[in-house]
């Protein structure tokens, strides 16, 4: 029954989040013929600190309220207070870190960036226990529609904006609107009291969970981030808007395959942390299908990479394809591990997950390094892939062995099937570039989609794969 509940949630979940794809889709690719690299550039040295700082203030607070299920109506408004203080603070140090990020760029815009942007960090902060509530109680039709909303509020927002030359700016509101919309939407639907005066006893409950959640968060986050940051510092800010646009791309099948069913996995599998084997094998069950569909959409999208930047982003995102055509071997392994948080999480293990993340950033921190010193987007985008399939077995192998003491090599041989089929869908991949070739992009994106998915699908039926993805969506 547990098993049908992961599996009806995931599909709630990505009815919704295939709306908000095809509208995130739609709204990306006409700001992206509206503003410049440089705009997105600007925006997203500023986003990347916003990040950090609803890190901090989470505190792993979320995940924490998700796990304990003996926290009372009391417990959690007092974690709702608490947090509503905590929101302030970050606000009102956010707006004051701007003064000397703007020195650090050399570009005064930083700072009324960042002085709007604290308003948006503000909301995200405060809806941390009013979202993780509504996970908590399963209410997953209901974060759908607040998601498909928010998206064309925010997305709808920004649009206006850059058609009346606001410039970077129309990002900026972007963020303000979608954390507006979404906090006021998810408070509404929970109503939770906060008190002026509040007990710090309901805090300390969580204390030991979300201590390691939080260490996690914060290192995870500059694994994603210290490219970006670099790139913005050391190289140029449409260098980071080229290599940030490919790598949102890549982020677009975690986005929308992973992050469909991982929401689902902690409310539901945390009722069973006691027991690790029924975790790893209904676990097994959505691993196995996060690495069917992200193995064929990998591979496309390497040999796709320049229809892919040219439909969703038009002729001048060019500068984003060799990146995108690297990173898109990154796709495979970043579908799979981006669930595995969920799990340790499930396990009640936040302490192993910390533990291989510092592994992880540490082997981030030198590809970045190396890609910086060459002064190169694309080897940085190069060295990033390395470093992601690396992380990989690193993340599994905290999981699987030392958190739900199963058989590592176990786990690795289930893939055998998957790499098979991958060297098929390869070999046609590059028969179709080498052999094809229409100059309408439209064209040649249908085409190479169609030849490689024909072999794709023949894998799965050849290595006995397709009931595994049939049985995932009939049940």
């Amino acid at each position: 029954m547990r098993e049908i509940s992961i599996k009806r949630a995931a599909m709630i979940n990505a009815a919704a989040s295939y709306s908000c794809v095809l509208l995130q889709l739609v709204f990306n690719g006409i700001l992206a013929r509206m503003l410049s690299p440089d705009d997105y550039g600007i925006v997203t040295v500023v986003s990347v600190f916003t990040t950090f700082f609803t890190v901090m203030a989470n505190m792993g607070i979320g995940p924490a309220v998700i796990q304990n299920k003996e926290l009372t109506d009391e417990d959690i408004s007092n974690i709702f207070s608490f947090n509503f203080y905590a929101a302030i603070v970050t606000m009102l140090v956010f707006v004051v870190f701007s003064i000397p990020l703007s020195k650090f760029y050399g570009n005064h815009i930083y700072v009324s960036i960042g002085c709007l942007l604290s308003v948006s960090l503000f909301f995200h902060t405060m809806n941390i226990v009013p979202h993780s509530l509504l996970l908590k109680q399963k209410r997953f039709m209901l974060i759908g529609v607040r998601m498909i909303v928010v998206a064309v509020t925010s997305n709808g927002a920004a649009v206006i904006l850059a058609a009346l030359g606001y410039k970077y700016y129309a990002l900026v509101w972007q963020a303000i609107v979608s954390a507006v919309v979404a906090f006021l939407w998810n408070y509404g639907s929970v109503r939770i009291k906060l008190r002026i005066k509040f007990s710090f006893a309901s805090v300390k409950k969580i204390f030991s969970f979300s201590v390691f959640q939080m260490a996690y968060s914060i290192i995870n986050y500059f694994s994603k981030n210290i490219d970006n940051l670099v790139i913005g510092k050391y190289i140029s800010d449409s260098a980071l808007g080229y290599y940030d646009k490919a790598y949102k791309v890549t982020l677009y099948p975690q986005n929308n395959l992973t992050n469909v069913i991982t929401p689902t996995l902690h409310p539901i599998l945390s009722a069973h942390q006691k027991d690790k084997s029924y975790i790893y094998k209904q676990y097994m069950n959505v691993v196995k299908v996060l690495s069917l569909l992200g193995m064929f959409i990998s591979i496309y999208c390497h040999f796709a990479s320049a229809e892919v930047i040219g439909i969703l982003f038009g002729s001048q995102w060019g500068a984003s394809v060799p990146c995108i055509s690297f990173l898109s071997f990154s796709i495979w392994a970043q579908v799979v591990a981006a669930s595995a948080p969920s799990i340790f999480q499930s396990a009640g293990n936040p302490k192993n997950l910390f533990i291989s993340s510092l592994f992880n950033i540490a082997v981030i921190l030198a590809a970045v390094t190396a890609g910086v010193m060459s002064g190169d987007i694309v080897r940085i985008s190069l060295y990033i892939t390395i470093a992601f399939n690396i992380n990989f077995f690193v993340t599994y192998y905290m999981l699987v062995k030392r958190t739900l003491c199963m058989s590592f090599s176990g786990f690795l041989k289930s893939f055998i099937p998957d790499v098979c089929i991958a060297v098929m869908v390869i070999l046609s991949g590059a028969c179709v570039n080498y052999f094809v070739y229409v100059n309408n992009i439209l064209s040649s994106a249908l085409i190479k989609g169609i030849c490689m998915g024909a072999v794709y699908l023949a894998g799965l039926v050849i290595f006995n794969q397709h009931k595994l993805l049939l049985s995932f969506l009939k049940k």
